[in-house]
């Protein structure tokens, strides 16, 4: 109606203006909205891309560590052919020098736990790395087996220290949507080391038998660089930071490692729940007093975590590992440069399905993952244990032997390997995470140890074959044990899992449940 008037008026042309005024001014305004809209899209995506790749860089630098128990490993398994040439030392002395760095390890690991409550994650990985290095400078001029042996010691609680926390810092600082991925890369370095000792093993066999082991050893010394570099690059622990009310500190960290305000704001929440819940509790238990005598909820939690951190050993990976060139001895090769050969074909496997497992992690779960890994992990020990007893040293013999090796090493790495690891991390209330990572991380060192150190002595008692026939067996129990003890964690945040533990261990009923209430929550 008040257009019709001003027509009547006689101001027509004013209404045409006043229109196309409107109109260009709505055309405008929709246009800087969706240029506005469109901005906001770009940072939202910078900030991602940036996020990634600081998390990224972060659970690199804390894996470090890993290479060097994977170097040990692999090194190991080549350099102790040397050893025993070069100091004459017998085959229950090789036991005990392959096998003491894990025992050794378990005091790193349960100093470890109390260590990184009161230093901080970030510098006791760098705790970690000093004492290895020093153990490692001892093992490579080493003149006698006894201060070889010193060496040993002290690597073996630099690594204790390192398996332990590693986990734990990346857990805590990477984001719920890709927690298990980067919570997996000590595994991958782990692999990686294990690779490198392979090679190196190949590389400087033609030395002398005086020289070459030394030289391998040495080499183990490097990634203790990288990892000062690293001390100064990656940032403190977010929910360190807050247990210590350092909470500026702990939100800068979030700021770079979550991908939007909201949930840099959820995550500081539930963190500084979770750190004021064990602040007023720890003054009622010691934590060590709490993981002796459990609530129901946490003795879950504990089974749960020490139970597949033993089972990750006691399916014989180490003895696989450290002894595959006796093994392939044991099938047929004679050769020691073939040997070493066939062992880096193991290396690769290791290292290519680890790869594997990092990218499913996150997609697939870590319950999938766990099934594909031991049920293959078991056909595999069981096919070795064939091939080793009934098809003797011939060619096809030697052939099935590599095939399983391989095989049963890359189940492991697409899944308990990897896994394990992520589950142990991930599955402990804040308060008691640093402790409880370190008592799974001991059952893991100790059951590696006692693999390690009896698997020459048990495979001359009851031939190699039996050994391989009883890995197989345990392996077979591992799945019950997934299936029984362990929850899917993928995708939920460290306090939502806490939530499955108190419910139960049916676990699917508790996930249900656990999706009602957030569902409930977000139409609140």
């Amino acid at each position: 109606m008040g257009l019709v008037g001003f027509q009547e008026n006689g101001n027509d042309d004013d209404v045409i203006m006043l229109t196309k005024k409107n109109k260009y001014q709505r055309m405008d305004m929709e246009f800087t909205e969706e240029e506005e809209a469109y901005n906001q899209q770009q940072k939202q995506l910078l900030r991602n891309k940036t996020t990634q790749k600081y998390v990224f860089a972060c659970a690199v630098f804390a894996s470090l560590n890993s290479v060097l128990l994977g170097y040990d490993v692999g090194v190991m398994s080549g350099a102790i052919l040397f050893i025993q040439e070069d100091l004459k030392i017998t085959e229950v002395q090789q036991e005990v020098l392959v096998g003491i760095l894990s025992i050794m390890s378990l005091i790193g690991s349960l100093a470890g736990g109390r260590t990184s409550d009161a230093i901080g994650r970030k510098w006791t990985m760098g705790l970690a790395a000093i004492i290895f290095q020093t153990g490692a400078a001892i093992m490579t001029l080493a003149p006698t087996f006894q201060v070889l042996m010193i060496g040993r010691l002290m690597a073996g609680i630099g690594i204790g220290f390192g398996v332990m926390i590693a986990p734990v810092y990346i857990v805590e600082i990477s984001p719920s949507i890709s927690r298990g991925s980067f919570t997996s890369f000590p595994e991958i370095f782990i692999n990686l080391g294990i690779l490198l000792g392979y090679v190196s093993n190949y590389a400087f066999s033609g030395f002398s038998s005086h020289i070459n082991w030394r030289i391998m050893l040495a080499v183990g010394i490097l990634p203790s660089i990288f990892i000062a570099i690293a001390l100064f690059i990656i940032p403190e622990s977010p929910r360190w930071l807050v247990m210590m009310n350092r909470v500026n500190e702990a939100r800068e960290v979030l700021m770079k490692t979550n991908e939007n305000d909201e949930e840099v704001e959820q995550r500081m929440a539930e963190i500084q729940a979770a750190a004021g819940k064990a602040n007023a509790e720890i003054e009622d238990k010691a934590v060590w007093r709490e993981l002796l005598s459990p609530s129901p909820a946490l003795r879950r939690m504990l089974i749960t975590g020490c139970g597949i951190q033993c089972f990750q050993q006691i399916t014989g990976i180490d003895a696989t590992v450290y002894y595959s060139p006796t093994i392939f001895k044991d099938a047929g090769i004679q050769d020691e440069t073939k040997l070493l050969a066939a062992t880096v074909s193991v290396g690769f496997s290791k290292t290519i399905f680890i790869l594997i497992a990092i990218i499913l992690i996150d997609k697939v779960g870590r319950k999938p993952l766990l099934y594909v890994s031991t049920i293959g992990m078991t056909a595999c020990l069981f096919v070795l244990a064939l091939s080793l007893s009934l098809l003797g040293d011939g060619k096809a013999g030697i052939t099935m032997a590599i095939l399983s090796v391989c095989g049963n090493v890359a189940f492991f790495s697409v899944g308990i390997g990897p896994v394990c690891w992520v589950l142990t991390s991930e599955i402990f209330p804040l308060k008691y995470r640093a402790q409880a990572s370190a008592l799974g991380a001991v059952g893991n060192r100790l059951c590696s140890g006692l693999v390690a150190m009896s698997f020459l002595s048990v495979s001359r008692a009851i031939t190699p074959g039996g050994t391989f026939f009883i890995f197989s067996v345990i392996s077979a129990l591992s799945v019950v044990f997934v299936y029984i003890y362990v929850p899917e964690t993928k995708g939920k945040s460290l306090e939502q899992i806490e939530l499955l533990f108190e419910k139960g261990v049916d676990w699917q009923r508790s996930e249900i449940e656990l999706g009602d209430v957030e569902h409930l929550v977000q139409k609140v």
